[in-house]
């Protein structure tokens, strides 16, 4: 049997490292968008779709290369608590995407490309769980309800799905399954704290499957502290043997009792050099790493790149 042939997106990661854009929800909150809501970010999919666009053009005018969308936190059940019916939760899933490629209308250089995320079964219930993983679901339960919107998502045509910051080896096995027969490739992005997944595995078992899924043309972490990306690039690859992708957050930790990130941020351009020699093919940054932080990562992108 032939093999499938690679997508535009894999001979792009191939030929060389792409640039991802930073924190979508930092610079709509700093526009002045209130997103205390269950859906987070994608409630401007629906309210104020032009703001969405804005902060994917900043990102492509600062260097990024590709817009991740606004879709991390978007569900049918969480759009249905608006109101809004499943033919309607499936346009505006559609308009993110939509959304990505008009921010990079006009723009010179390199392709741009849209990545649609896919956020854990923890985003949509707007509880944290995302960072703890184990919901008490079994794998077949998540896939049930991952595989809608995956299939929505899907159908509006993006370049590839990022299934990111998942806290849990078995939500990622759920999403690996879920994917499968969609025709779009995927990365898979962990969110991990201490060298293992949020939900405590050893993220050699968490990156494991990926090695056998033909969908998966990346895999790596996000929203994570920086220092967090040196070793699992290395073991990524290693593991897998297939381009790393790796967006960290900017180093200062969340307090939740009040509401507040505390300490300084760690994130620097500088250490782009060591996670491509470590094989990143995915660089850019997750909460709190803003367009001017994209913008010194891409000249170091640029300054390595072949």
């Amino acid at each position: 049997m032939p093999s499938t042939p690679p997508s535009d997106f894999a001979t792009a990661l191939a030929a060389g490292p792409l640039v991802l854009d930073g924190g979508l929800s930092d610079q709509l909150a700093a526009a002045g968008h209130d997103l205390a809501d269950g859906l987070w970010s994608a409630r401007l999919l629906l309210d104020a779709p032009e703001a969405v666009r804005a902060v994917h053009r900043a990102y492509f005018e600062a260097g990024a290369e590709v817009a991740i969308t606004a879709s991390y936190q978007a569900s049918f059940e969480g759009f249905a608590r608006r109101g809004v019916g499943r033919a309607g939760v499936a346009r505006l899933l559609a308009l993110g995407v939509e959304l990505a490629r008009e921010a990079a209308e006009g723009l010179p250089g390199r392709r741009r490309w849209v990545a649609a995320s896919v956020g854990p079964y923890g985003a949509v219930t707007a509880d944290g769980s995302e960072y703890r993983g184990r919901y008490g679901l079994s794998t077949a339960e998540l896939e049930a309800f991952h595989r809608p919107r995956l299939e929505a998502l899907a159908a509006a045509g993006p370049d590839v799905l990022a299934l990111e910051t998942v806290p849990d080896a078995d939500e990622a096995r759920a999403l690996l399954r879920a994917v499968r027969g969609l025709g779009v490739p995927v990365w898979l992005s962990f969110s991990v704290a201490g060298g293992r997944t949020r939900a405590g595995q050893p993220l050699a078992e968490a990156f494991a499957p990926a090695a056998e899924a033909d969908e998966v043309v990346a895999v790596g972490v996000n929203c994570c502290a920086p220092q967090e990306v040196d070793g699992a690039v290395a073991l990524a690859a290693r593991v897998t043997g297939k381009p790393v992708v790796v967006y960290p957050n900017s180093g200062e930790g969340w307090d939740a009792a009040a509401r507040d990130w505390t300490g300084g941020p760690t994130f620097a351009a500088e250490r782009v050099a060591g996670w491509l020699s470590g094989g990143a093919r995915l660089v850019g940054g997750c909460c709190r790493v803003g367009p001017a932080q994209i913008r010194e990562l891409a000249a170091e992108v640029a300054r390595v790149r072949p």
